[in-house]
């Protein structure tokens, strides 16, 4: 959950009102005009003008449902209901505006359940998750912890260059444990993809071990007679590792 500042009621009872520290009245110059409510009750202030930077107006079926009248989605006298928590909504909003929430130190459950929910509020995880976007970079951190995850992730979104950042800590995966309700989720072709990968790495295990040693001269220490007993050893060696070799081998 993000870090949110806490207001008493003046009344004396015991009810709160938490605002969030990244997007409160006072955290951009700009006046917000947007007020949002999560599930765990944190209060989040943003600007309209910033939901309207993407080609699909974010928020649309939030802030004004099927009314056409958008001009009813902006008034800082109506506070609209968020179903999400705090934290997932937090990575959203970050997304939208192009700053990191590695302050909030969100876990990669979070950060996956955000990139699920953002078509619900008409974001396209493509506009938002780039080379040159901070919650690409965030989510590339959890590739050594959560490889095959996030590949999955990026596969079902289409986001190819986070996919082929995080394969490369698939190498050692043991590639037939993956699970049909990974695989779905991944799509034909980022399976068919990760298959390639793991193929063509033995592949070319297998053409490196298989090529000998080139002879050289032979001298007084190395005749061409143990030469030819040591590139009979080669073959014999490599044709064993090459053999066992399969995916997920190590």
């Amino acid at each position: 959950m993000p870090p949110a500042v806490s207001q008493s009621d003046t009344s004396g009872s015991e009810n709160t009102i938490s605002i969030s520290t990244s997007f409160n009245p006072t955290s951009y110059p700009a006046r917000p005009d947007l007020i949002f409510s999560t599930s765990d009750m944190v209060i989040f202030y943003a600007h309209s003008q910033v939901l309207r930077c993407f080609p699909s107006e974010a928020f649309g079926k939030v802030l004004w449902g099927q009314n056409e009248d958008h001009t009813s989605m902006t008034g800082s006298d109506v506070i609209h209901q968020i179903s999400d928590s705090s934290a997932v909504f937090n990575v959203i909003l970050h997304a939208l505006y192009g700053t990191s929430p590695a302050r909030n130190s969100p876990s990669f459950e979070i950060l996956a359940a955000a990139v699920c929910r953002m078509q619900f509020y008409g974001i396209n995880p493509k506009d938002v998750i780039t080379t040159l976007t901070p919650l690409y970079h965030l989510l590339l951190s959890y590739a050594p912890l959560f490889p095959l995850d996030l590949y999955s992730l990026a596969g079902h979104y289409g986001l190819e260059s986070l996919a082929v950042a995080t394969s490369s800590h698939l190498l050692s995966y043991p590639i037939l444990s993956v699970s049909d309700e990974m695989a779905e989720r991944m799509g034909p072709i980022y399976l068919k993809r990760l298959f390639c990968l793991h193929f063509s790495r033995i592949n070319a295990l297998k053409q490196t071990l298989l090529t000998a040693p080139y002879p050289h001269p032979p001298t007084k220490e190395c005749t061409f007679t143990q030469q030819k007993a040591l590139t009979r050893a080669w073959a014999l060696a490599s044709a064993y590792l090459a053999w066992d070799a399969r995916p997920g081998k190590r």
